[in-house]
């Protein structure tokens, strides 16, 4: 979950009033947020954000501005642009973009005075948004420019890697940008994103000038924001327009929040895209959403005055109307997480506060019993744990990386989550191992052997038109520089023994075992696991230095 960091003051400011650490503490309930440290000598406030679907309070003025609304309902100060026929500023799209990096955008900022505090607090912003909404910078990435610097018309194009060269930010010398990614720290950390492209992205301006590579680096001439400066061009280039649209409307609020002016940058792209050929940023595309108010008197078994459900809503900056017996709910410029009449519901809930509704015993007296899956479970957890394996607990959620490349596997029948905000959790687990050696990549400096299992759920697709299917696995790891297959087999014959089952292995081929090392385990001719040494080079792409073993079972056919 996000993580950051601001100056108390610099929140009071934003609010137009002082607020005790308590008291902030209670509000931050409105954005899912919790202080996690105070620094009373710095004024430094460390707060973590636990709603991965709200990047626009992933900053001091999200936080202020929600907390706002809420205290003061009645007021609601979105960014505001003028009406003009012409947009001054232009950004022209080349089609050679359209295969590498397709869409950009763009908002001018003026009469806003930078200081090395607010500097601070528009790096963070920046690295927020780009490395956990843009998924590493490789859905979304953010420049900030000087203004008076860039001669408009903005054009973004590609070029050949070897025949453009500018100096990047922190440097004092020219680069090619095939030589940036090579040797430049964000060219290094950030160029798996060009991977495969033969040209790259590049933004000039009029007289040629280069503004940035994105998604890499920003030229030190014009992307080097400084104390002082007044006027921002604020930029942003993704693959997808609705991000790049909501990532520039949240600057475009932040910067108004902050007493700035804002005007729009028109994009003009050489074909027609879902917001048409020319786009006109920043713009509000949020669409209204009914909810009966019915159904939100049955979500939480309570009668609730219309007044006050429009009162709770507006307080979270929605824009909110009265049709017969629902409400039309418009989210402000810079959400784009309202997809379901249960996403209002919630806001109303959050808005009120859980604490605020009243709990109630069940009308009926029950007795409660574990499942037969979750007796099966915790036998076999007490036989692992008395043979001197130790239990694991991990996400269900885990990166692709994790599952797919890491075990040379080709990913196919992996569920994927639609519209991920983190990388870190884009797909379900089909198998224990991973999350198991990812333990072990951990534990180098533990004392060994090592002897770990983990009871839990994984989901799968046995074919690709399949619905996907849940279900429990127990995977066992051992590893120790003698770890081998024989060791691991004693512990599976053990374990079937003792639920008196029958089994017997089929030798296959696996590419995170080791050839020759590995089977599949089946009961009654079906399988249900495997158990194996694992390859030095599943293990190499660790980073474990030390042999490991391992099986895995579906506890499913026990049950």
């Amino acid at each position: 979950m996000p993580t950051i960091q601001f100056p108390k003051k610099d929140l009071e400011a934003l609010l137009g009033r002082s607020m005790s650490v308590p008291k902030i503490e209670k509000y931050l309930a409105w954005v899912k947020g919790e202080i996690k440290d105070y620094q009373e000598e710095t004024d430094e406030l460390r707060v973590e954000l636990n709603d991965t679907n709200r990047p626009d309070l992933w900053c001091v003025e999200g936080i202020a501005r929600q907390i706002r609304y809420k205290l003061t309902p009645q007021v609601r100060n979105s960014f505001s642009l003028k009406k003009k026929s012409k947009a001054p500023f232009q950004i022209l799209v080349e089609p050679g973009t359209k295969a590498i990096r397709p869409y950009i955008g763009g908002c001018v900022a003026k009469g806003l005075l930078v200081d090395d505090q607010l500097l601070l607090q528009f790096i963070q912003t920046q690295e927020k948004l780009a490395d956990l909404y843009g998924r590493k910078r490789e859905s979304v990435s953010i420049g900030l420019y000087r203004l008076e610097k860039i001669s408009f018309p903005v054009t973004y194009t590609v070029a050949e890697p070897s025949q453009v060269s500018f100096i990047p930010l922190n440097c004092d010398f020219k680069m090619t940008l095939a030589e940036i990614l090579k040797n430049h720290p964000k060219g290094q950390e950030y160029g798996f994103i060009l991977e495969g492209t033969h040209r790259y992205p590049l933004l000039i301006d009029q007289k040629q000038q280069v503004l940035s590579f994105p998604p890499i680096i920003n030229s030190r001439d014009l992307g080097e924001v400084k104390a002082g400066d007044q006027n921002l061009l604020v930029e942003v280039t993704g693959t997808d327009l609705r991000m790049v649209a909501l990532t520039i409307n949240i600057w475009a609020a932040n910067l108004s929040d902050r007493g700035a002016s804002i005007e729009s940058v028109e994009v003009v792209y050489p074909e027609k895209t879902v917001f048409g050929k020319k786009v006109r940023m920043p713009f509000s595309f949020s669409k209204p959403l009914c909810v009966s108010l019915t159904d939100i008197d049955k979500a939480f078994a309570e009668r609730f005055q219309t007044k006050e459900v429009m009162g709770l809503l507006k307080g979270f900056g929605h824009l909110v109307k009265l049709k017969g017996k629902k409400l039309e709910v418009t989210a402000p410029p810079y959400r784009d997480d309202l997809m379901h009449p249960v996403d209002v519901i919630e806001e109303v809930a959050i808005s009120r506060g859980y604490d605020q509704f009243k709990p109630e015993l069940p009308p009926h007296f029950t007795v409660g019993d574990l499942s037969k899956e979750e007796k099966c479970s915790d036998w076999v957890r007490t036989f692992l744990i008395g043979m001197g394996f130790q239990e694991m607990n991990s996400n269900i959620l885990c990166s692709r990386e994790e599952i797919v490349e890491r075990m040379q596997l080709d990913g196919g029948g992996v569920v994927e989550v639609d519209n991920i905000m983190s990388e870190t959790y884009a797909v379900l687990r089909d198998s224990l191992l991973p999350s198991l050696l990812k333990v072990e990549a951990a534990s180098s400096k533990a004392f060994y052997p090592h002897q770990i299992f983990e009871v839990g759920e994984v989901v799968r697709k046995t074919h690709p038109e399949d619905d996907p299917v849940t279900q429990v696995n127990l995977g066992a790891l051992v590893a120790h520089p003698g770890a081998n297959f024989s060791e691991t087999h004693t512990y599976l014959e053990m374990l079937f023994y003792y639920m008196n089952c029958v089994y017997d292995l089929e030798p296959i081929s696996h590419p995170s075992f080791l050839e020759g090392r590995v089977g599949r385990i089946r009961i009654e001719g079906k399988g249900v696991g495997f158990l194996g040494e694992i390859h030095p080079e599943v293990l190499d792409r660790w980073g474990i230095l030390t042999p490991c073993s391992a099986f895995e079972v579906s506890l499913g056919e026990f049950f």
